[in-house]
Parts: C-alpha cells; sequence; structure tokens
C-alpha cells in the first residue's frame, strides 16, 4: 500500500486519472488549486451557508485541510484560520499549506500537523469547525466530533462538508470497491448517517441542517445543476422519442404519454436515487447546544 502522498503523486502521473486530479485539487500547482476551489460552486454554496448560521464567526478551525485549498480560502476571505492537518507531505499536507501561506502572504494562519481525535486547545476558543471530507476517517467517531465540540464556542458552528455515508455493511464493500484510489492506499471510509448524527448528539450539539446527495451542489460538485437538469430532459426526451416511434402522432396526447411514462416507472425522482451513488456524500451543520 502506499500512503496519501505516495498515491496523490503516482495518479499524477497516470492519464486515466487526470480529470480526478483536476476536479480533486490534486494538481502539482498548488496556487491553482486553490483558484480553482475558490470560483468553485461547492465553496460558494459554503461560504454562504456559514454567513447565514454564523455570520458574526471570525475564529476558524479547518480540520483535515489536505494541500490547503480550504485554508487559504477562508483566510482570503476574511477568517482567522487554525489549520489541523496530520499529513505533514508538501503535497496534500500541512507542508503544502505552509507553502501557499507564504505564496499568498497570509501571516496570522497558524497550521498544526495533529488528527482531530487528539487536537488540543483551550475549550471554546472557535467560532467555526470546518471539517471537509474528513470526518468519514475518523478511526474513532465519537472522540473525533466530541473533541471538536469542546473546541467550540457556545453556539459556534460545526460544519462537516461532503462525508460518505452508507446504509449498512454491504453498501460499505461496494463504496469501497468503486471508489478509485481505495486500492492504492487502503484509508477510505464511511459511516451511516445515523451514526454522524448520534455522534453529534453525544457531543452536545443541535443539528441544523442535514444535506443529502442530490440537496446541494456541495455534496455532487463537480456535477453541476445545469448538467443534471439535461440528462433529466435528456432522459425524458429519449422516453418520449421511443414512444414515438411505437405509436406515432398518439404519442402526443399527454394522457397517453403520461401512462406511457407510468409503465416504464419513469419520474424525475427516480433518476436522481442517491441510492445509485456509491458512498454518497453529505453535509451537516451542527451548533454547540
Amino acid at each position: 500500500m502506499k500512503t496519501w502522498d505516495e498515491t496523490i503523486r503516482y495518479i499524477r502521473t497516470q492519464p486515466e486519472y487526470a480529470t480526478l486530479v483536476e476536479k480533486a485539487y490534486f494538481e502539482e500547482d498548488l496556487k491553482l488549486n486553490v483558484e480553482r476551489f475558490r470560483a468553485s460552486d461547492e465553496y460558494k454554496e459554503t461560504l454562504q451557508l456559514l454567513k447565514q448560521y454564523a455570520p458574526s464567526a471570525k475564529t476558524l478551525l479547518d480540520i483535515g485541510s489536505g494541500n490547503g485549498i480550504s485554508a487559504i480560502s477562508f483566510a482570503l476571505d476574511g477568517f482567522q484560520v487554525t489549520v489541523s492537518e496530520p499529513d505533514p507531505s508538501d503535497t496534500v499536507g500541512a507542508g503544502a499549506i505552509r507553502i501557499l501561506k507564504e505564496i499568498y502572504g497570509i501571516e496570522d494562519l497558524v497550521v498544526y500537523e495533529e488528527f482531530a481525535e487528539n487536537i488540543s486547545f483551550p475549550n471554546g476558543l472557535f467560532d467555526i469547525v470546518y471539517v471537509r471530507q474528513a470526518m468519514h476517517h475518523a478511526y474513532d467517531l465519537n472522540k473525533f466530533i466530541k473533541n471538536l465540540s469542546s473546541l467550540l464556542k457556545p453556539k459556534g458552528i460545526l460544519a462537516t462538508i461532503r462525508d460518505h455515508v452508507i446504509y449498512d455493511e454491504k453498501d460499505k464493500i461496494w463504496f469501497l470497491e468503486n471508489h478509485p484510489l481505495q486500492k492504492f492506499y487502503g484509508g477510505e471510509n464511511a459511516f451511516t448517517s445515523e451514526q454522524y448524527r448520534e455522534a453529534f448528539k453525544q457531543a452536545e450539539l443541535s443539528l441544523l441542517l442535514e444535506l443529502k446527495y442530490y440537496d446541494s451542489v456541495i455534496n455532487y460538485f463537480p456535477t453541476t445543476k445545469s448538467s443534471i437538469i439535461e440528462k433529466m430532459e435528456k432522459a425524458e426526451k429519449d422516453v418520449e422519442n421511443n414512444l414515438n416511434k411505437k405509436i406515432g402522432f398518439l404519442s402526443k396526447i399527454s394522457v397517453v404519454k403520461k401512462w406511457y411514462k407510468k409503465r416504464l416507472n419513469f419520474n424525475r425522482e427516480n433518476m436522481f436515487n442517491e441510492v445509485k451513488i456509491p458512498g454518497r456524500m453529505y453535509s451537516y451543520i451542527t451548533q454547540k447546544c
């Protein structure tokens, strides 16, 4: 097995992973990753949510920041950012964040190399704790969440973004088998939504918002809203064209079209069933009680 750093360095050299490297912000050009992330629908929607639920927030702890795309972005948008990133590498870890800190001239961004379960700060230090694609990697989910909760100020916000959700162990196996990088480093994981919510409850966090996969572009990015609509319209048009080939002008009658779609069990909601997505991602906004 490779380390996470070795995995990313390797897939950068493989043409078949070029799209993944770009869309997941794994380019060697660290500044380019930041620029793409800041321009993404995911980041724009996340920033809007944080402003909605924590309009006066100043201090932000970024857990598992990876190569720093989120930490740098929040700092550039006026937050006082502290980072906890256990990977020390210049590729996808604390080293990369320190490089970006110098590139952007951000003086008050502080980087620690520690796991969320173990990081220690004075209680009640942060307005926001932000966790992007990291909570599902917790080696102890309850400890992970409880420790982060202790770091929040009263009424502070814990925002966990894009975490893999599974329904049961069979679904988890399916997810791991379909994850493109699991075979290289073996570090993927996922929990059920019930496990996440129970961990929040035990940590005395009130669940304000649960965004399921198709609820927000935050989760399904880099897929876009427009591409989802286009896919839906095309599928519906294909059904109608097929009906037209079968019965000709009668296919224009609305009741006939409705009957045919019902017979095929075709509806727009079925097209976007998250059950069909291995390890579909959810995001949560919780508040310190």
